[in-house]
């Protein structure tokens, strides 16, 4: 880790930081602050908006914790929705027929994985304040209790733990809606909402119970897929969705474009202007290259890389002893619940992307061992 470089301001979370009163690092000097950390980071960017230097462009960069493990929300949000039930995910229950080991084995499941301080059973918080503490009790207690009584098992304990999962999850993730709407707003008071290029995105997807899991990593589509939003008035129709294939690669990129700075040529990434006003390049990627190999810890999510394109995935797991490799087609298996990995009738597509496969990881300079020997193989 390391200080923020290049800003005129600055104030972060050490590490991964705290939900409650955290403690926090600015411009270099370490402060206490107090209150929930989703407010006071948009308290703090709209309060650098308010105060800043009017004569000067600016680069505004509002990073958030939530909903960062393990989903704390806002005391005030507890009551807000208490009884409300959600919908399960038709794939909680998955049992992983129809793909290999690697699916089978991860440690990512709300049944095996998911501890009691991430559904709220193992006391409140340290950081809490006597009054927030009492908050916090008020919700958790008699929820705990009714669960303890209960005594749950196999099926109706998982279907609980989602229920929770879901509870805080989305409490947090409002907090960060609420920030967002905040900061509009604070743009429009300034006048600047007609001149200023808002960008809404995050560093991967997130498993919601989709195939029994949180968390990421997989090339699959609830943690392959990241949001992206962006309102830049005079450019972007508003209401418009494109389907092209981009990534956080690209985001460097763009930023240099829109200030007018040259991209260098060592970027792997491509500027989205041209996308977002419009006009798709005849030569846009249609196929993106995936590589994961945190192993075994923290999630026991295998090793693999893979190329993916709008219908098709081919994923190599490697690195352990039964190496193997599957395909997947989002369009007749929108869940990917079945790999089509040496059936006859995708020979031909399974070729293409193993070429293809072949072709980016010599265009990126992939190295031959993954990862390479100075993070340690596993």
């Amino acid at each position: 880790e390391s200080d923020p470089t290049g800003f005129d301001h600055w104030q972060i979370l050490p590490g991964q930081g705290e939900y409650y009163n955290p403690p926090m690092i600015r411009n270099g000097q370490k402060i206490q602050t107090k209150g929930y950390v989703t407010e006071i980071i948009t308290d703090e960017t709209i309060k650098w908006l308010k105060n800043r230097d009017r004569t000067k462009p600016f680069v505004l960069m509002s990073q958030h914790k939530a909903p960062h493990r393990n989903w704390f929300p806002p005391l005030d949000s507890l009551g807000r929705e208490p009884d409300r039930v959600y919908p399960e995910p038709a794939t909680l229950f998955d049992d992983y027929s129809g793909r290999g080991n690697a699916e089978r084995e991860q440690d990512m499941s709300l049944e095996k994985t998911m501890h009691d301080g991430d559904v709220k059973l193992r006391g409140a918080p340290a950081r809490l304040s006597p009054e927030q503490r009492k908050q916090w009790d008020a919700y958790y207690e008699p929820r705990n209790e009714a669960f303890r009584q209960a005594k749950l098992t196999g099926k109706a304990l998982i279907s609980w733990k989602y229920q929770r999962y879901m509870h805080d999850y989305l409490a947090c993730v409002q907090a960060v809606d609420d920030s967002v709407g905040a900061v509009l707003k604070a743009l429009e008071e300034e006048g600047l909402a007609d001149n200023t290029i808002v960008i809404y995105s995050s560093d991967q997807g997130f498993y919601l119970g989709e195939h029994g899991w949180f968390d990421k990593r997989w090339i699959f589509e609830q943690s392959l897929r990241t949001p992206l939003l962006v309102r830049w008035p005079g450019v972007v129709r508003p209401g418009t969705v494109n389907k092209d294939i981009v990534s956080n690669v690209d985001f460097a990129e763009t930023f240099l474009e829109v200030a007018g700075q040259a991209v260098p040529a060592e970027m792997q990434g491509r500027s989205l202007v041209s996308l977002l006003r419009g006009e798709k390049p005849a030569d846009w990627r249609t196929s993106f290259y995936y590589q994961y190999f945190e192993y075994p810890a923290p999630h026991r999510v295998r090793p693999h890389e893979g190329v993916v394109t709008d219908r098709y995935k081919l994923v190599r797991f490697f690195g352990t002893a039964d190496n193997y490799t599957e395909l997947f087609d989002r369009q007749t298996d929108p869940e990917e619940l079945t790999s089509f990995y040496g059936r006859p009738e995708y020979a031909g597509v399974q070729a293409d992307l193993e070429a293809e496969l072949g072709r980016l990881k010599h265009v990126l300079k992939v190295p031959e061992v993954i990862p390479p020997a100075w993070m340690g193989n596993p």
